[in-house]
């Protein structure tokens, strides 16, 4: 699933460029000599605001809503920008930046993702650019331009390619002459946090508040003098405890400038045995699931009550990995929910969970990395997503590692978990088209080890280009042949038809590519449920009791108008 979770946060301090520095000492050490003055490279500073995107999309615009300030990946600081083309709109984030005339400036930035491009425009002169076809590691872009005799001001920016994947892009410099704004302060060490309170507890986890530091762009949580877990907000769940176990806390605010010291410690004590939540309500024989957005990214905001009774399954996007191996915490995103408090998500919890729904929380996405290799991190995958069950209540969990899964262990974290929550449990997953080819994939390979606890495999349909379907031919993603063909594999490969849904974006702006019309994805469902409304495949026979479809997301689905849950939620529920 594609995540951008868009955050406030405060500049900080660029260093002038190392060529300036060079040029400055040579322009010194020539004075020695010739006597001559000469200061224009001393003065060259960076003119771009909000060069590192610390203080969200401040001074920047971005076509379309495309782009969003990212905590992860980051080049340097706590933000970069993430830029998302989507039909006919390449992302494009541009900034007016002053400048003088007839002065030369160095432009750069940093870029990772998709197709990126940099470039100047109204410089007076020759308008320039620079690209890079897309790395997986931050590449430099780089180039310089001239302005005119009565040019003070340029517009720098980035964009991507049209049906490519995001960008993004950090530390852009406009190195040279002062245009008249000066480069901004840097943030400062911020005041040590004050109002440490604990909250909920369980048998392996204490939920922490604190109050807000002005400046603070993020929060360190200390469990015993250890770092336990990080915050952007204002409260964390510290998860993996034991049971009946007095602990101390302290918690540090952060920003680009460095670390406060310590708040006031206190103490907590964790829940003992025998205190896990009772059973979900049921999953209906044919549901539909959506994935809620725990960040704005430029889909319309919900709270868990904003969204309709036509989704069965909630799955909260998404847990936050911490230092520890397999280790899972959740951190609500209040500030990007537009205010929408911790007190008032666990309350629409149990609202929809009192109409019929069950609320699970999602581990992965598109950017989430969270490794279970091994034993150890098998057993904290499983603490820490129990620990999140009993403290929020949720009924389950969803699997969306986009980044890597390792069968052998995830099958041991799941089944420990199942042996701590018991039958009511949950498991969802959301692998991409390429990890359901074949059984021998690791995804799919840890759906058939618990095929007898899964709920269901929701693979994404999107983002994928042509695949194989069952019948050994290759079908383009789009089209009601690629949906049928493809979860064909799934069922002729061991899966329950009941264990199978099918999974697309809600809106063309929800993925890069793959969308399909509501009515594609019904077509699918009556071919794979009836044998009516196929494509040129067909299935060799029917299955009756598919579970249903999935979504990204419930946001992008509302912003749409929730034209893809009004028509595919009754017809999912109107199936044999």
């Amino acid at each position: 699933m594609e995540r951008s979770a868009g955050r406030s946060r405060r500049r900080r301090r660029r260093s002038r460029s190392v060529l300036g520095g060079t040029l400055a000492v040579a322009t010194a050490a020539a004075l020695t000599v010739t006597g001559l003055v000469s200061t224009a490279q001393a003065a060259d500073i960076n003119n771009a605001k909000n060069a590192g995107f610390e203080s969200g999309l401040a001074n920047w615009t971005c076509s379309g809503g495309s782009g969003a300030a990212v905590s992860s990946p980051v080049r340097s600081g706590t933000s970069a920008l993430k830029a998302t083309p989507a039909g006919q709109d390449n992302a494009k984030c541009s900034q007016s930046v002053k400048v003088k005339p007839n002065s030369t400036y160095a432009l750069s930035s940093w870029v990772q993702g998709g197709y990126a491009y940099l470039g100047v425009s109204g410089t007076g002169t020759t308008d320039v650019s620079t690209w890079t076809p897309g790395s997986s590691s931050w590449t430099k872009l780089s180039t310089s331009f001239k302005t005119g005799a009565n040019t003070t001001s340029v517009t720098v920016y980035t964009h991507g390619w049209y049906g490519q994947a995001a960008y993004f892009a950090d530390d852009i410099e406009v190195t040279g002459p002062d245009g008249g704004g000066g480069e901004e302060p840097g943030p400062v060490i911020p005041a040590a946090p004050a109002g440490l309170t604990a909250g909920a507890t369980t048998t392996s986890s204490v939920a922490l508040s604190w109050n807000a530091v002005s400046g603070a762009t993020g929060y360190k949580v200390y469990r015993n003098g250890a770092q336990a877990t990080t915050s952007t907000g204002t409260s964390a769940t510290v998860t993996g405890l034991t049971a009946d176990t007095a602990y101390e806390f302290t918690v540090s605010a952060t920003n680009a400038a460095g670390e406060s010291v310590k708040s006031a410690a206190i103490s907590a004590r964790t829940a003992k045995e025998g205190t896990g939540p009772g059973p979900g309500p049921s999953v209906p024989k044919h549901a539909v699931t959506g994935y809620w957005q725990n960040f704005n990214n430029g889909a319309a905001v919900q709270k868990l009550t904003d969204v309709p009774a036509d989704y069965d399954i909630i799955a909260v996007s998404f847990a936050d990995a911490t230092p520890t191996p397999g280790q899972v915490t959740f951190n609500l995103d209040t500030a990007g929910l537009n205010g929408y408090t911790d007190a008032q998500f666990r309350a629409d919890i149990k609202t929809k969970q009192a109409q019929g729904k069950n609320v699970i929380i999602s581990i992965g996405g598109e950017l989430g990395t969270v490794r279970v290799d091994n034993d150890a991190s098998a057993t904290a995958f499983a603490s820490s997503v129990y620990a999140l069950m009993q403290d929020y209540g949720f009924n389950g969990v969803d699997i969306d590692l986009e980044n890597g899964l390792n069968a052998t262990y995830m099958t041991k974290a799941l089944r420990q978990l199942s042996a701590k929550a018991g039958s009511g449990l949950v498991i969802t997953m959301a692998p991409q088209t390429i990890d359901m080819q074949s059984t021998s994939g690791e995804y799919f390979k840890t759906a058939l080890n618990i095929k007898d606890i899964l709920t269901v495999v929701n693979m994404q349909y999107y983002n994928s280009g042509s695949m194989l379907g069952c019948d050994g031919k290759v079908y383009s993603q789009g089209s009601v042949d690629f949906l049928t063909a493809l979860a064909c594999i799934q069922l002729e490969g061991g899966l329950d038809p009941s264990q199978v849904g099918i999974g697309v974006p809600a809106s063309t702006r929800g993925a890069g590519s793959g969308y399909v019309s509501p009515s594609i994805v019904n077509a699918a469902l009556d071919c794979l449920t009836k044998g009516t409304n196929c494509g040129s495949f067909k299935p060799s026979k029917t299955y009756p009791s598919l579970r249903g479809a999935m979504t990204w997301s419930t946001n992008w689905d509302a912003t749409a108008g929730f034209a893809w849950s009004k028509a595919v939620g009754p017809h999912v529920r109107s199936l044999p």
